[in-house]
């Protein structure tokens, strides 16, 4: 289980990942699934993985130290020309392992958000799935979403859009793992992302959040504050009142 969030704004981009891969009473491991490749002043490329561990990182093992011609994504000459060199590999990895996997039912489940921006090119977020295929992120759909994103998706749909500031727009995203991590305890800590500028080449910000986090500790107490707020103030539901006076106005006199 995991959770992973892309959201792409006017002025960069802002990609969150849980490290949780199993989750129990005695079993619980942490890996790390994004994955940054930074040339500054050529391109700056991270991916999220969610899915099956071992799928996911043979797929990032190919595109790193290459397969095929040898082409890694050090080499490519465009963000699009880099989501199907990382769609080939999934597909790659699909083709020698993906029979033995589903013959001991374990399925061939991999999913990933690739976002950076390639010198000469634009700033670009997509969602990769288990084909190999993918969308891309808009002004009108800023955001992506993989592994365990019901929870987290409605702090966003209310929130972020294309014009959203990049450190709202990190925080926002920080709540929506919040939510995920108070619903689903398959979603947890340590929490890694990364912030990027739009046209910098470079990453803004690297950075892992740990348990006991006193920024992430408090914008929890705060939003789980503000929440019970919002519902206090907004009035009781008047329907059983109005079907009690209803009751009252058709009940028959007392004649007695």
């Amino acid at each position: 289980m995991t959770y992973c969030v892309g959201i792409l704004v006017k002025k960069g981009m802002v990609l969150i990942c849980d490290t949780r891969t199993n989750a129990g009473l005695d079993n619980i491991a942490v890996f790390r699934k994004l994955h940054v490749l930074e040339i500054p002043g050529e391109r700056m490329i991270a991916i999220a993985t969610a899915g099956n561990l071992a799928v996911s990182q043979s797929v990032i093992s190919l595109v790193t130290e290459g397969f095929g011609e040898g082409r890694t994504i050090s080499d490519t000459s465009s963000m699009f020309e880099t989501a199907r060199l990382v769609g080939e590999a999934i597909r790659h990895v699909y083709n020698k392992d993906g029979a033995a996997l589903e013959a001991q039912s374990g399925g061939f489940d991999v999913q990933m958000l690739l976002g950076g921006q390639v010198k000469g090119g634009r700033l670009r977020l997509y969602q990769l799935y288990s084909a190999g295929n993918f969308i891309e992120a808009t002004p009108d759909t800023p955001y992506l979403q993989i592994g365990e994103h019901k929870y987290g998706k409605p702090i966003l749909d209310r929130s972020v859009t294309f014009e959203t500031e990049l450190d709202e727009a990190l925080k926002l995203g920080l709540v929506s793992m919040d939510s995920t991590m108070r619903s689903n305890l398959g979603v947890g800590m340590p929490i890694d992302f990364v912030v990027y500028r739009r046209d910098a080449l470079e990453t803004d910000l690297i950075h892992r959040i740990e348990q006991g986090d006193a920024y992430f500790s408090d914008l929890q107490e705060r939003w789980s504050k503000a929440l019970r707020a919002a519902h206090l103030a907004i009035p009781v539901p008047p329907y059983k009142a109005e079907e009690d006076e209803a009751a009252s106005d058709t009940a028959p006199a007392d004649t007695s």
